[in-house]
């Protein structure tokens, strides 16, 4: 009797774990079949941070993964869409050259799910369950600043503003300028926005465009730069122009390595973390959904109407930086 019921408690056991086995290689066997395109518009330096981190994510979900640089190319970048399909890919990440270039991007991509990152398209271009943006709400990011600003100078009651904007056509200039324009002008004080132009997120135009300012001699209480890289042009030619920091706040966004850096040295003011990592993290996460046929409502920062995961922006100074530091 007793070996028989040994027998047969073996003999359950034994099914239970091949179900079990059965289960688990399913689960690895979905996402094995799940392949991922990431198209960029153009590398830079927190760009390369959300590409690691989509790849990192693809690896430790194991999804196949790919990635494509169109080097600033809308030719490319279309290229590279059309090209999904045949190539087998569920997914496309993408980050288009600008706001202006969806409509071709998705009927490149055919009937293919596409996440966008980096650059959020119009909301009418989103569809819930096809279409997504996952990234940071970049109105927070010129709220931040803004802020920053009307913290630091309470005690005026007017402030001269330079204001060094990203590419004109991304959506990340429009949502920062956005933020900082209606914080400040909220606050009930007169803003003059003594300079602003375009300097396209490059730290030479940057500093170009700010040595043309210092040449008119306006009045200026801060420089708010729409990302680090531009800031740290303005640094350089204060520096060169011997113009002392610490009466100058010089604003930046993105938290990057050199951004933290110039916070630490007393350089910079001001940054905004743009999480690059929880953005190509949730990127990828959202991608996997799309391509299980699955629903993106359990993803943390999801909207209700289903057509964007938000990454959080943060305050970065001097009394947190070290924890964006590596």
């Amino acid at each position: 009797m007793r070996k028989k019921l040994g027998i047969l408690l073996s003999l359950v056991m034994f099914g239970m774990s091949m179900l079990t086995g059965c289960g688990s290689g399913s689960g690895a066997s979905s996402n094995e079949d799940v392949k991922i395109l990431l198209v960029l518009n153009q590398m830079d330096s927190f760009r390369e941070t959300l590409v690691a981190a989509a790849r990192d994510t693809a690896e430790a979900e194991g999804v196949q993964f790919e990635f494509k640089d169109a080097e600033g190319s809308i030719e490319n970048q279309v290229n590279y869409l059309k090209s999904a399909k045949a190539e087998g890919y569920n997914v496309i990440l993408c980050s288009p050259i600008n706001a202006e270039t969806v409509v071709e991007l998705k009927a490149s991509a055919g009937d293919i799910p596409i996440v966008f990152i980096n650059s959020c398209p119009d909301e009418k271009q989103l569809k819930e369950g096809k279409y997504l943006y996952a990234g940071s709400d970049e109105f927070v990011a010129g709220q931040f600043q803004a802020e920053y600003v009307l913290s630091k100078l309470a005690n005026r009651q007017e402030i001269n503003v330079v204001l060094l904007k990203g590419e004109r056509a991304h959506s990340a200039t429009s949502g920062r300028t956005n933020g900082v324009k209606q914080t400040l002008e909220s606050s009930g004080k007169k803003i003059n926005y003594v300079f602003e132009d375009y300097a396209d997120w490059d730290q030479n135009l940057a500093k170009h465009l700010f040595e043309i300012f210092l040449r008119t001699g306006s009045p200026v209480d801060c420089v708010l730069c729409e990302n680090d890289s531009m800031a740290i042009g303005v640094i350089e030619a204060c520096k060169e122009a011997n113009i002392d920091l610490s009466t100058l706040p010089v604003l930046g966004v993105d938290a990057t390595a050199d951004g933290c850096a110039a916070i630490k040295n007393g350089d910079m003011a001001f940054t905004v973390c743009q999480s690059g990592v929880g953005q190509g993290r949730a990127a990828v996460q959202a991608a996997i959904r799309f391509a299980q046929g699955e629903s993106v409502d359990s993803l943390e920062g999801v909207s209700e109407d289903g057509k964007y995961v938000w990454v959080p922006f943060e305050k970065v100074d001097s009394t947190n930086v070290a924890k964006y530091s590596n």
